[in-house]
């Protein structure tokens, strides 16, 4: 079983990885050594922090002499505790941020700048008084091994810290645009990992980042691998052996219903070439560090894709996934007022079956719910409807659809295809969704079409029988 233990444990192995990759170049006045003995960064070792960057921005000396003082911050960073690396950061905030008297004056030369030449010249002097010191300073990182997945771990940090810190938020900013460019989806190399070929670095990497249905152990591993199971990944040339984002699908007759049984180690093989059906029942971003970065939105199209050329029996395409917002959206309705939610027919069959008070609120504050047969069929029609409606009709000022699965997979160009009750019994599943997921379905005929409908017009496309469960 990977606990949070071991995963915390994998964690601290890499970040010694990418010390250890540094400690050759590394070597400057403020280095590992210095921060080490003040790891909370103490404002008198501050002063030598300020003057390590304002080194590392100077053009003095060669390449090699310039990556010396990137992995000698860098080294520095990582051997710091969590108040010092705020401490770092802030000062890369605040001391090497956009210089605005420069700018001021930049603007007021182009003000003043007559023909075509002063404009152009006045124009470019602007454009770099507009760049903060700071963002050359995190390029330099990127020529550093292992660089780039420091500033991807890095921007994780900060993503945290900036809501206490708004200076940070500047910073978090300028990292992003600089990931944004690097992590273009052109760039991107689709894998597939499998049980036999992929490294044990790599399968133990997936059992850590696995974000939706965790992997209990090697076995659940191996059968996720299995010759009927499918799981491809995105990777970066510069992270060759990081997954930023993995799919897990599962080759199959028919459409699956529920999790229990997808992820079912003793359920017999099945011959992907008699197969007619491709579930995709996990994706999972690796990258905390990479999101809002949204190379993810090219995947399904990717495998769907090589799905269909490696199997030609395959008809349909299509998801099963949670629907994580779906309880803190019923909540929100339950607590403004349970008794518009409920027909008078629902709430007679819920209390018949024997809720205590009669109400949705109370049999949903019992975990165990789900297990009285009565109870759960006479719960079954209200939270189907209501999740329907929740999927197909509550949407964000921006036309975004309120959860995020659904968003995600109808900018991908799926449309919703079916709720599936009791899908998934795992507390989280329970705890998240009421136990359902849904089928999203992908036709290749529609992908770009349904993407288009719902990106800029926000229409969210769905069968006509989910669209009759909303209605009351």
């Amino acid at each position: 079983m990977m606990t949070q233990n071991s995963k915390t444990g994998f964690l601290d192995r890499a970040l010694g990885n990418l010390r250890d990759a540094w400690r050759g170049i590394a070597g400057s006045a403020y280095d590992a050594a210095a921060a080490s003995s003040h790891p909370d960064l103490p404002e008198g070792h501050a002063e030598r922090l300020r003057e390590q960057m304002r080194a590392c921005l100077e053009t003095r000396g060669g390449e090699v002499s310039a990556r010396a003082r990137a992995a000698a911050l860098g080294h520095a960073y990582l051997a710091l505790d969590a108040t010092g690396r705020e401490r770092f950061l802030t000062i890369l905030a605040r001391d090497f941020g956009v210089d605005s008297d420069a700018v001021d004056r930049a603007v007021a030369e182009l003000v003043r700048a007559d023909g075509v030449e002063q404009r152009h010249g006045a124009g470019q002097a602007l454009r770099k008084t507009l760049k903060a010191p700071r963002v050359k300073l995190l390029t330099q990182f990127n020529a550093l091994p292992e660089g780039v997945k420091f500033l991807v771990d890095m921007r994780a940090e900060l993503m945290e810290l900036a809501r206490g810190n708004p200076h940070l938020g500047f910073v978090e900013a300028d990292l992003k645009s600089l990931l944004g460019t690097w992590f273009d989806v052109d760039f991107l190399e689709l894998r597939r990992i499998t049980w036999e070929t992929s490294s044990a670095k790599l399968l133990e990497k997936l059992i850590a980042y696995e974000a939706v249905h965790a992997i209990a152990n090697w076995d659940d591993l191996k059968n996720r691998l299995a010759k009927d199971r499918r799981c491809f990944a995105y990777f970066h040339p510069r992270m060759p052996d990081e997954p930023l984002i993995f799919v897990e699908v599962a080759l199959v007759d028919g459409m699956a219903g529920n999790i229990q049984d997808l992820l079912d180690t003793g359920a017999p093989l099945l011959d992907p070439e008699d197969t007619d059906t491709a579930i995709f029942y996990s994706i999972s971003n690796a990258q905390k560090g990479l999101a809002g970065i949204s190379f993810g939105n090219f995947l399904i199209k990717r495998v769907v894709d090589n799905l269909a050329a490696e199997f030609k029996g395959l008809k349909t395409f299509a998801t099963l996934s949670p629907a994580p917002g779906f309880r803190s959206w019923l909540d929100g309705q339950l607590n403004a007022g349970e008794e518009e939610l409920l027909t008078a027919a629902e709430q007679k069959a819920i209390t018949a079956a024997g809720a205590k008070n009669g109400g949705l609120k109370a049999v949903l504050a019992n975990s165990d719910w789900h297990r009285d047969d009565a109870l759960s069929e006479a719960m079954r029609g209200p939270l189907m409807r209501l999740c329907a409606r929740f999927l197909t009709r509550e949407q964000r000022e921006n036309g975004r659809a309120v959860d995020p699965v659904t968003h995600f997979h109808l900018s991908n160009g799926a449309r919703i295809g079916r709720l599936c009750w009791m899908a998934d019994r795992s507390p989280k599943g329970l705890h998240q969704s009421a136990g359902m997921m849904i089928n999203y379905v992908y036709k290749l005929a529609e992908i770009e079409d349904n993407h288009e409908a719902y990106t800029s017009k926000g229409k969210i496309i769905a069968n006509s029988a989910v669209r009759g469960l909303a209605k009351p």
